[in-house]
């Protein structure tokens, strides 16, 4: 039997957040998914660097901003009423909830699952 040593493995703070999101409107639009990450960004007391969106055929989107402090990521499947959203930021001035909020009422969310993980 193996026995588990304790990591010695330093840290750093960051906060990443994890959501399935139930929403109220058909996410599909490039521009709007743009829009809304870089805002979703500033909401998240981050520096936005770059943002790449993808429409899929039929639908479906996938949107990324890279922030200074790490990346908020979207991903759709207006089919099925469903949006994942991933938030990843380092540094103890993030604000990953406010990002979330933001992105959650955008978008209608009619119900919401999150899974939180804090580190450092």
């Amino acid at each position: 039997m193996m026995m588990k040593r304790k990591s010695k493995i330093k840290v750093p703070y960051y906060e990443h957040l994890m959501a399935d999101l139930e929403t109220g409107c058909i996410v599909d639009d490039i521009q709007q998914v743009e829009d809304i990450l870089y805002v979703a960004a500033k909401k998240a007391n981050s520096t936005p660097l770059k943002v790449a969106v993808h429409k899929f055929s039929p639908h479906g989107i996938t949107g990324v901003i890279l922030l200074a402090e790490s990346h908020i990521a979207i991903h759709s499947w207006p089919e099925f009423n469903y949006l994942a959203v991933d938030i990843f930021t380092c540094g103890r001035n993030g604000r990953p909830r406010k990002a979330l909020e933001y992105i959650q009422k955008c978008f209608q969310a009619k119900e919401i699952k999150v899974q939180e993980i804090k580190e450092g």
